[in-house]
């Protein structure tokens, strides 16, 4: 009978964050597969667990996930955990799932904490829709595309960033988004957990030697490009028009203007019924 595997969320600094179904699963499973060993045997000894342990992080993920598929295929049951957080979100898990769903290996999560959600929820920035984009690409030209990607986002979005690479990061958002409501959330349930709120051009002056892991949320819900601005400024009339030359039936015109306008189709109906 083959085994199960286990994504387990660990705490992101504050130890106590930890659930008592983690700490139960940890003690039961065979093998921990650790993103970083030296690490999560500190939080192994805290609660004084004492399990296996393999390496496995983006750089071995590649060859380490079918050797530990086979494993758990043999039998084993297998936990995977992070240095801090859930599994798959910008840390190693999502490539074992994938191969574990084709070989039809039963997969369950623990839940528990993960930086973005508790980052977003003390922003207060709109929680109702958001896009996460995790760490931004270091290469240049893939790094213009993602943030070119993001200025078309009409909704919160979030990122991850390292210390050391914060303020060119803001630099970016600034030059290439814009200068946007954010909030900066540093060291997560730590000692020195601090929550930063402002324009991007403000952020950049709080930050001028940043510490600690960060999560950038940025409000680009209001953020509009220059025809939707002229679109707003646009008679029913002209907007008619401008939508009837886009190519739009009258239906989908009407649609579109009772959307811009905040109103039913039926009011903008009437307005055009014999058009």
């Amino acid at each position: 009978m083959q085994g199960t595997i286990y994504l387990v969320a660990t705490p992101i600094g504050n130890l106590e964050d930890i659930t008592f179904r983690a700490i139960k699963i940890l003690k039961q499973v065979d093998i921990i597969a650790a993103e970083d060993t030296r690490h999560t045997l500190q939080l192994l000894n805290h609660f004084e667990i004492s399990k296996p342990l393999i390496s496995y992080h983006r750089h071995n993920e590649a060859t380490k996930t079918e050797e530990l598929i086979n494993m758990i295929i043999e039998g084993k049951n297998i936990a995977i955990v992070t240095d801090a957080g859930t599994p798959g979100i910008s840390d190693p898990g999502e490539e074992i799932v994938k191969l574990a769903l084709q070989k039809q290996i039963q997969i369950i999560p623990i839940p528990g904490a993960c930086a973005l959600i508790n980052s977003l929820i003390v922003s207060g920035i709109s929680t109702k829709e958001f896009s996460f984009f995790g760490f931004l690409p270091l290469n240049k030209k893939n790094r213009k595309e993602t943030l070119e990607k993001i200025k078309k986002e009409q909704k919160t979005v979030i990122l991850y960033e390292a210390p050391h690479k914060l303020q060119n990061t803001l630099q970016d958002i600034l030059e290439k988004i814009g200068d946007v409501n954010a909030c900066l959330v540093r060291e997560l349930t730590k000692i020195h957990e601090e929550k930063l709120y402002g324009k991007i051009t403000e952020l950049i002056e709080l930050c001028k030697q940043p510490k600690g892991e960060f999560v950038i949320i940025l409000d680009l819900k209001k953020i509009e490009n220059e025809e939707e601005k002229e679109q707003k400024q646009m008679t029913i009339e002209e907007q008619y028009e401008f939508y009837e030359k886009q190519g739009l039936n009258k239906k989908e015109i009407i649609k579109q203007i009772a959307k811009n306008e905040k109103v039913t189709k039926n009011e903008i109906y009437q307005i055009f019924l014999n058009k």
